[in-house]
């Protein structure tokens, strides 16, 4: 899942973008949206998610899904998630994992972080103009995020 361009200028405003999504594409089915947004919510208050160089990873367990989920979404502007570098963020992976599962956590937010680190990636997805161009770039990547499902 991807939106190219988020309309959102604050974390909890994208957060809500990001959720909306994946539930307009039928992502969340069954699944109490407004808990899913609370714990996404409640982990950014924790720490934020802004990792720095421009991306944010929020995240959060759920216990009525059965597979990761994950949106990714661009802001060329830019949107202020107090990051740890202070610098706005325009690049949003969000994932929700089910709540038994956090194994799975950890190897997805380590493959997201990973795939972020590299500033080519960074550079390549700043500049494509269609979700495919996206899809691509992540799918050509060893530490491949699978953001289609």
């Amino acid at each position: 899942q991807v939106i190219l361009q988020m309309r959102s200028t604050e974390h909890a405003e994208a957060i809500q973008e990001l959720v909306d999504h994946l539930d307009e594409n039928e992502l969340l089915k069954g699944v109490n949206k407004a808990e899913v947004v609370a714990a996404l919510l409640a982990r950014e208050e924790q720490t934020s998610t802004g990792i720095g160089s421009g991306v944010a990873i929020p995240h959060a367990f759920c216990e009525d899904i059965d597979q990761v989920v994950a949106v990714f979404g661009r802001s060329p502007e830019g949107i202020d998630f107090e990051a740890l570098d202070n610098a706005p963020v325009k690049f949003i992976v969000l994932f929700i994992v089910p709540k038994s599962d956090y194994h799975k956590h950890l190897q997805t937010l380590a493959a997201i972080a990973k795939l972020f680190n590299n500033c080519e990636v960074r550079k390549e997805l700043a500049a494509a103009e269609k979700k495919e161009d996206i899809l691509k770039i992540f799918a050509s990547r060893p530490s491949r995020v699978d953001l289609e499902r």
